[in-house]
């Protein structure tokens, strides 16, 4: 064989230049590479040509490119290939112990991600029922359309199988409803991808819950009465505790760290529990108590691992005020966050419709007394978000929605215990404000007594709420009294709030009782929204 002029590269074949007829193997004329491709592409020139690199002329863009020999070949010593066009020429003469010719090649070097805007899409659920299966659902057989659009010349896959678009780069699919989320990938000529998972479950439907605790759970009397009122039509979903405000965990969890600090406790069997509230037409919210923990504060403090713990600014545990001490764990925390996290995941897994989070923020108190290791430049309010963020990705695999419990004063003083709910109604499905007319002070939101006032305090609240998440498909599930402090509440006093919610378009509501003793006079029979 006559000599040959060979680029080669990892990942992007070789480039063989063949007397007589010189011709391109791997990088063609028109050739595209992403940036990966480009820092190892090599060019050389083999065998019989060794020692004559005087013979030949190689540049790149206009530029003499260096010829020297290495071994029984003759290297062309490129430069680092920028981005955009190039032309590389390389020429040889008669003298050669091959003919006289010369090769031109054009390629492009691309480094730039293709462009790819998936829309959230806009799903239209009716009041939801709950199959045999467990899960919830509102049409079955209906689809959802997910529309995007990507740059023109890349390829386009919803999890995996590649999907038609048109000249402008745009796309369309249907997914069959229930569908928890889609990943969409555009792939371009040299090879750069983006990557978007986007949720395909629309907005929570309607819900309409009361709040148990896991001990609670276990008495026949709470329990018989929860499912009363569910198989009477006035309650669509039950809020079973999942982690509750002492750090104990009411099932008997596998999360490693739940078991390491004894937080497991087995109060329930998770999927007994569920399967009797799914059989009775209920959803299942599970509630995490999520920052607020004084069983892992405490085995944290013990074993030495203080950064797990909210702290004062000389490092020593922050008195968490009527929470008592360690009872704050510290959000910054990676280790703090994964539990959590798991905890969320292992019920999702488990059959839970939602994942609930409460105390899902700093301890109250002046922030100048507090300190958060491994917080960096970020703001409370950043780290909860991100926090929030973080469960809503590893929930994305499961049909599973993510709602977050606030303060009612979240929605005007965001920095005064770290939830921003202009950046949480963006990283959740719900937002669950508690509203409790007994807990707003004295002339609030223009109200003298909001615990004599329910429907005024609870409307007016809510309308903040509302102007927040508008814009996105994320619900309002404001948190209802069905107790007396102060004032005594019986069914009209609930009532009245359920009524304050519906005047800002709000359906959906969950009720707090500690003891879960309901009011089921103040409940009206469900119906469709």
């Amino acid at each position: 064989m006559a000599g040959t002029l060979a680029l080669a590269g990892a990942g992007v074949g070789a480039w063989t230049v063949l007397t007589p007829g010189p011709r391109v193997q791997g990088l063609a004329d028109g050739a595209f590479l992403d940036g990966r491709k480009a820092a190892q592409v090599t060019a050389y020139l083999n065998a019989k040509a060794a020692g004559r690199q005087d013979k030949v002329r190689a540049t790149l863009d206009g530029t003499v490119v260096p010829v020297t020999a290495e071994g029984g070949r003759l290297k062309l010593a490129l430069p680092r290939l920028t981005e955009g066009k190039h032309t590389l020429v390389v020429a040889g003469d008669s003298s050669l112990p091959f003919a006289s010719y010369q090769k031109v090649v054009g390629f492009t070097v691309d480094t730039k991600a293709p462009a790819l805007k998936v829309a959230e899409p806009e799903v239209k659920n009716a009041a939801s029922t709950v199959s045999a299966g467990g899960k919830t659902s509102a049409a079955a057989d209906a689809k959802v359309t997910v529309t995007g659009r990507a740059s023109g010349d890349a390829k386009v896959t919803v999890d995996g199988k590649e999907v038609s678009v048109d000249k402008s780069g745009a796309f369309t699919i249907t997914v069959p409803k229930g569908t928890p989320s889609v990943t969409v990938k555009a792939v371009d000529r040299a090879g750069n991808a983006t990557t978007r998972t986007v949720s395909t479950r629309g907005r929570r439907p309607m819900i309409r819950a009361a709040h148990i605790t896991a001990i609670g759970w276990g008495d026949k009397t709470l329990h018989d009465n929860i499912l009363a009122l569910v198989r009477s039509g006035k309650l669509n979903a039950v809020e079973l505790d999942i982690k509750d405000e002492d750090g104990e965990v009411g099932y008997a969890s596998q999360v490693a760290m739940a078991r390491e600090i004894g937080a497991a406790k087995g109060y329930y069997d998770a999927r007994k529990a569920i399967a009797e509230l799914h059989a009775a037409g209920a959803q299942v919210i599970g509630r995490i108590v999520a920052f607020r923990d004084p069983k892992l504060g405490a085995a944290a403090w013990k074993a030495g691992k203080r950064s797990q713990v909210v702290q004062t600014p000389d490092g020593q545990a922050y008195n968490g005020g009527h929470y008592g001490n360690l009872s704050f764990t510290n959000f910054a925390d990676p280790a703090v966050r994964k539990y959590n996290r798991d905890l969320a995941v292992e019920a999702a897994q488990l059959g839970f419709d939602d994942i609930l989070y409460d105390y899902v923020r700093r301890p109250d108190g002046p922030l100048s007394k507090m300190r958060f290791p491994g917080i960096g430049s970020a703001t409370p309010e950043q780290s909860i978000t991100s926090f929030v963020a973080d469960t809503r990705t590893a929930l994305r695999p499961h049909a599973t929605y993510l709602g977050v419990s606030v303060f009612g004063i979240a929605a005007t003083r965001p920095t005064e215990i770290a939830q921003d709910i202009g950046a949480l109604v963006k990283v959740s499905d719900y937002i669950a404000p508690m509203v409790y007319p007994s807990h707003w002070g004295p002339g609030e939101y223009g109200v003298a007594n909001p615990d004599t006032a329910p429907y005024a305090i609870v409307q007016r609240s809510l309308a903040d709420f509302a102007r927040q998440a508008k814009g996105t498909q994320t619900e309002i599930v404001p948190w209802l009294q069905d107790f007396s402090m102060g004032s005594t509440y019986g069914p009209a006093q609930v009532a009245e709030q359920i009524k304050a919610a519906e005047a800002n378009k709000m359906h959906s509501f969950i009720l707090w009782n500690a003891g879960a003793r309901y009011q089921g006079a103040a409940l009206q029979q469900i119906a469709a929204h």
